[in-house]
Parts: C-alpha cells; sequence; structure tokens
C-alpha cells in the first residue's frame, strides 16, 4: 500500500490521520536541530513555551526562545538578537494549521560609542544609561485577518548579565524596567534569560543514555548510587535570549471571548515560533555591515518541542525548518515510524516499545500518539479532535494548576493512568517547568495509560513508564520568576560555574552575586 497517498485520502475524508506522527516525540530539545541552523545560532529557535497566565487567568504567556546554548561570559561581543532576522509567533485558532495571527519582531542595534572596544563603559544603572554602549531596540507588528497593527517601536532591551560591576541590581533596575505594558493589557518582552528547560544532553546524546538506567544500556555505565542525583542538567549554567508575549486571551480565541467549554475546538490555539532571513547576502568589501535583500525565507521553526531534532533525517531536517505546519505531510513517511522507538529496544536490551507503522490495513499502531498529538490530552472528546500539526496547543479553557498540585510530568502526573496529572500541563501548552523529556521518553516507550496494549488494561509495563533522565524540574538556584516574564533572570558572566564538576543537587549553579 502506498502509506502517502492513503494518508491523504484519509486526512481529507476528516478519519484518523495517519499524518499525526508528524508530531511525534524525539529526546532533547531543538537547541541545534538541523545542519545549517546549527551554524546561525540567532535565528535558532530552542524552546516554544505556552500557558494561562498563573497570576491572571484572563491572560496566556507565549515564549520563544533563541540563541541555545549561551555562554553567560561571552564578552566583549555579548549575545544578542540579529538586526537581520526577522522573528515571528505564529497562532492558529481555526482548528487548523495556518496563520490565524502572527506577531513579528524586528530588532536595531545602536552603538553609541564607535571607538571603544567595550560592551559598557561603566556600571549600567538603566536600559538607557549612555554607559551601556550596545543597545538594541526592537518592534512588535500583529498580523490578523483586519490587516497590519503596529504595537511596538523602539522598544528597549535589557544588557545581558555581565556582572556586579557592571550591571547591578540586574533584574529590578535593568530586565523589569525594559518589559512593555501596552493599554489593551498586553505586555512584551525581548532579552537574556536563563534557560529554563532542562535536560541531560551530556548523556541523552551518547547513544541515548538515561543515567537512573545506565546497568540496563546495551553499552552498560555505572548506575548512580541510590539518593543522589542521576541526571545532570546539561543547561544548568547557560543562557538563551527570550521573546515573551502576555496576551489577553480575548485577543488570540477564535470568537475574540474568555473559552468556557474545554470539549470545544474553538477553546484550542496551536502556536509556532519561526524566524527567517532574507534571501540575498552581500559581503561589503571594506568589512562594513552586509546588505541584505530579496523575500524572507524561514530557516528556523518550533511548534511542539523535539520534532526535529531526531525525528526527521539529516538529509531533511534544513528543508523542514523552511515550511510550514500546514505543509509537513512531505515528511510523514520519515516519521511514521520513528526511529527512536526502534533504537530503545536495541540500545535496553529487555525493554520493549510498542510496534509503529502500519498494521495490514494501512492504520497507525500507535494509536496513543494519535490521541495525544490529536488533542485527547486537550481535553477534547473523539469527535471535536483536531487535525495533525506541528503545533504547540493549549485549551483556553483549562484552569490553571494551583502552586501546590504542579507537577514536572503535566496530564502524566504522579500515577500512570493520568488521574493525578495536570490539565494544563505538556502536551496541553507548555509550562516552564514542565519535563518533556521524560514526558515524551515514556510516550515513545508505550509506558502510558494511553499505550496500545492488547489486555485492555491501564497498568503500561515498567520500566516503561518509568523511564525518565533523572532530572527532578528546574535547578533550585535559577528559580522562575513569580511574574512575567517569568523565565529566571540569567546567570551573570562574572557568576558562572566552571562546567565541570557539576554543582550538587540543591547547591547553586553559580557563586551568589
Amino acid at each position: 500500500m502506498n502509506h502517502t497517498r492513503g494518508l491523504m485520502a484519509v486526512t481529507l475524508a476528516g478519519s484518523l490521520a495517519l499524518a499525526t506522527f508528524a508530531t511525534a516525540p524525539a529526546l532533547a530539545s531543538s537547541h541545534r536541530e538541523a545542519p545549517l541552523i546549527s551554524q546561525d545560532p540567532v535565528a535558532d529557535n530552542t524552546d516554544l513555551y505556552a500557558f494561562r497566565d498563573p497570576v491572571d487567568s484572563t491572560k496566556v504567556d507565549i515564549l520563544a526562545g533563541y540563541i541555545g546554548l549561551e555562554q553567560p561570559a561571552g564578552g566583549p561581543n555579548f549575545a544578542k538578537f540579529g538586526d537581520d532576522v526577522l522573528y515571528e509567533i505564529h497562532i492558529n485558532n481555526t482548528g487548523g494549521a495556518t496563520d490565524d495571527i502572527t506577531y513579528q519582531f524586528r530588532f536595531r542595534t545602536q552603538v553609541q560609542n564607535a571607538n571603544t572596544f567595550l560592551y559598557n563603559t561603566g556600571p549600567i544603572a538603566s536600559p538607557a544609561d549612555a554607559n551601556f554602549n550596545v543597545q538594541q531596540v526592537y518592534s512588535v507588528q500583529r498580523i490578523d485577518r483586519s490587516g497590519s497593527h503596529m504595537l511596538l517601536a523602539n522598544q528597549p532591551t535589557p544588557p545581558v548579565n555581565i556582572g556586579p560591576r557592571s550591571t547591578p541590581n540586574y533584574e529590578t533596575k535593568l530586565a523589569q524596567p525594559t518589559v512593555a505594558h501596552l493599554a489593551d493589557g498586553s505586555a512584551f518582552f525581548a532579552g537574556q534569560r536563563k534557560d529554563p528547560f532542562f535536560v541531560d544532553l551530556g548523556s541523552i546524546f551518547d547513544l541515548l543514555g538515561l543515567r537512573p538506567f545506565n546497568g540496563a544500556h546495551a553499552i552498560p555505565e555505572p548506575t548512580p548510587p541510590m539518593g543522589t542525583p542521576a541526571g545532570v542538567d546539561g543547561l544548568a549554567g547557560l543562557n538563551v535570549h527570550v521573546i515573551a508575549m502576555q496576551l489577553p486571551i480575548t485577543a488570540v480565541s477564535r470568537n475574540a471571548n474568555m473559552p468556557t467549554t474545554i470539549d470545544d475546538p474553538a477553546s484550542v490555539i496551536g502556536v509556532y515560533a519561526a524566524a527567517s532571513r532574507q534571501r540575498v547576502r552581500v559581503l561589503d568589501l571594506a568589512g562594513g555591515a552586509p546588505r541584505n535583500a530579496g523575500r524572507w525565507v524561514q530557516v528556523s521553526r518550533l511548534g511542539l518541542p523535539l520534532v526535529n531534532e531526531v525525528l526527521i533525517p539529516l538529509g531533511l531536517k534544513d528543508h523542514w525548518n523552511s515550511v510550514d505546519p500546514k505543509d509537513d505531510a512531505q515528511f510523514f513517511p520519515n516519521i511514521l515510524d520513528p526511529e527512536p522507538a526502534k533504537l530503545i529496544p536495541v540500545l535496553y536490551p529487555g525493554v520493549k516499545t510498542p510496534q509503529g507503522g502500519f498494521d495490514a490495513s494501512g492504520n497507525p499502531r500507535r494509536t496513543d500518539i494519535v490521541a495525544v498529538l490529536r488533542g485527547a490530552a486537550l481535553g477534547l472528546s473523539t469527535p471535536n479532535l483536531l487535525p495533525p500539526a506541528d503545533l504547540l496547543r493549549l485549551n483556553l479553557a483549562t484552569p490553571t494548576s494551583s502552586p501546590g498540585s504542579f507537577t514536572r510530568l503535566g496530564f502524566l502526573g504522579p500515577a500512570m493512568d493520568g488521574s493525578n496529572g495536570n490539565a494544563d500541563g505538556f502536551p496541553n501548552g507548555r509550562r516552564l517547568g514542565d519535563d518533556v523529556v521524560d514526558i515524551l521518553v515514556r510516550l515513545l516507550a508505550g509506558g502510558t495509560a494511553l499505550s496500545p496494549d492488547p489486555k485492555n488494561t491501564f497498568d503500561p509495563p515498567a520500566p516503561n513508564k518509568n523511564l525518565s533522565q533523572g532530572i527532578d524540574g528546574v535547578p533550585l538556584s535559577t528559580p522562575l520568576m513569580s511574574t512575567f516574564p517569568y523565565a529566571p533572570t540569567p546567570i551573570a558572566g562574572y557568576c558562572q560555574q566552571a562546567p565541570n564538576p557539576p554543582a550538587p543537587a540543591g547547591q547553586p549553579t553559580s557563586p551568589p552575586c
């Protein structure tokens, strides 16, 4: 059977779409997910978050990260957004995969004194301080059905967090003053933050290693002793640049209202972030700034975490970045039988995963991934499930979890049947503390109550349901902010710890400043 052709037919018929596998999980965040974009960090999407605001439930927060694996001690030319990059956050609110609302961000750098090599010529007391030598401002434009609307112009970004001499009182004097508050209740921020994502990059990309299961790997390593931290957060000492929006729900919902019905596609938005460059770049023979011309070409995009990283083969990764979610059908043959699902039983002998691909009738075998990624985890019933797309979807009618009930495992929760999970956790949106790696590796391995089970029980097998990278959550030394933009204060270059050895559990990741 030609599965690609069959997939098209099923999708057009509105039945269970095989294309849902386009949003199957992988094992690490898209910080360097494709060959070309890995060489262009200022345009590289790292992570995307979307959640109802925990302080004001009438608003939704969307955060998009760029410039992954950013060293805090990056002087004298510290990281910043690209003046020649078009940054965009796209929102669908009609249940499909098209762009119904787009927010565009453009940046412009202003060097105050070109006769010094210094980023700052003294302590920076405010975002407009004359000592802040390399300043950057940005504009925000919203594009929707009614046209284009300029929301912000010449809005300052904060300096990077250099250290106690250069950037004292960083959060209160430099970061928070750059949050722009609009009359309609919207708020915008663009600048450096501590990367809130946590992942054991060193182990996972060492042949899909999970340190708590080192002894079960085909190439065993010592398992960390009981009671000691198992996973090592590869991002613990690193920063990222974040574009953050706090928007009234009425500004993004389909009917410009506050949705209250969970089982309603009109209550759901789908989000993805992107970055584009102009098609032509001409270098200056005298060493001046390059000239850019031509139409914008998308070079990076990110919806659901982890898709491009390991599900798209090397030869197609950069092409994937260039197209929109509505055009993902061309990649289905590479995704319908996910490579990581086949690697887990090889690398962990004795761990069996559900069979992927299709049955004799051409139907997908992984009904659990189909259920989650068509909206089952959003609270939608079967008749209201959405068509597949690489979008981070959020049900705006879902109440936010109280701080005391938050679980990093999102909809899985402490119980494998999801009964004690958070209705607003990933994949119903993505909060800053959600452990998407553990959630997705368990889903991929068939370790959730949704997994295909011929016995029709609600008890997924062990160790599949317990697979974990061994990191309990956001490090204690970099707590999430209690107010917008929520992502942690960036680590100062002066305070950056040496990369080895990792800090003990519960200890600061950098000296106090």
